[in-house]
């Protein structure tokens, strides 16, 4: 199965026109769902569309409450989630055919998309790719120092390096003892 990780932030530097319109319609979905979500008391961490044949709608929520992003997340939240999410896109159709979709809290190893992310999770390990090479790089794995502005801040190989985010096209936490600890005190 052909996997496409749809953002919504900008597409890739250089990716197809088909790319660009599942990015776009990640983003109007985005953009539908969102505030009936943050109604919940939730905040939407990730829309991500995969799939070729058989789409899968993706959608990561995590809860409004704490700045720790370490709420456990329940089958009973998102199935309040997948309830409303689904009778706003029965509504408005935005994806022609048949889809799954699919309702989660982003996971201890949660991916790092909005800006706040970078900064709530600053000091734990990530791995960061961006769109256009840095340096002759795209991958980068170290220790995230924060946000400057748009930019990205991480420690790599004791050199501190800026990304900037729209460039940014995937980003993680890696699962380490620090992070596990980090999740337990909360």
């Amino acid at each position: 199965m052909a996997r496409l990780f749809c953002f919504f932030d900008e597409p890739p530097f250089g990716v197809g026109r088909k790319r660009q319109k599942i990015v776009e319609l990640a983003r109007r979905i985005h953009e539908l769902i969102e505030p009936t979500i943050e109604d919940l008391g939730y905040d939407l961490v990730r829309v991500q569309i995969m799939g070729k044949d058989a789409p899968i709608l993706q959608i990561m929520m995590e809860h409004q409450e704490g700045p720790d992003g370490f709420k456990e997340i329940t089958v009973e939240d998102c199935a309040t989630v997948s309830r409303a999410v689904s009778a706003l896109l029965e509504v408005d159709d935005p994806i022609q055919g048949a889809y799954t979709l699919e309702v989660s809290s982003p996971g201890l190893d949660r991916p790092l998309v909005r800006l706040r992310d970078f900064e709530r999770f600053q000091g734990l390990e990530a791995k960061i790719e961006i769109n256009r090479p840095l340096d002759g790089q795209r991958r980068f794995k170290g220790r995230l120092l924060g946000v400057e502005g748009d930019t990205v801040k991480i420690l790599v190989d004791g050199n501190e390096v800026e990304l900037p985010h729209p460039d940014i096209h995937k980003a993680k936490l890696l699962m380490t003892d620090e992070l596990i600890a980090v999740s337990e005190e909360k």
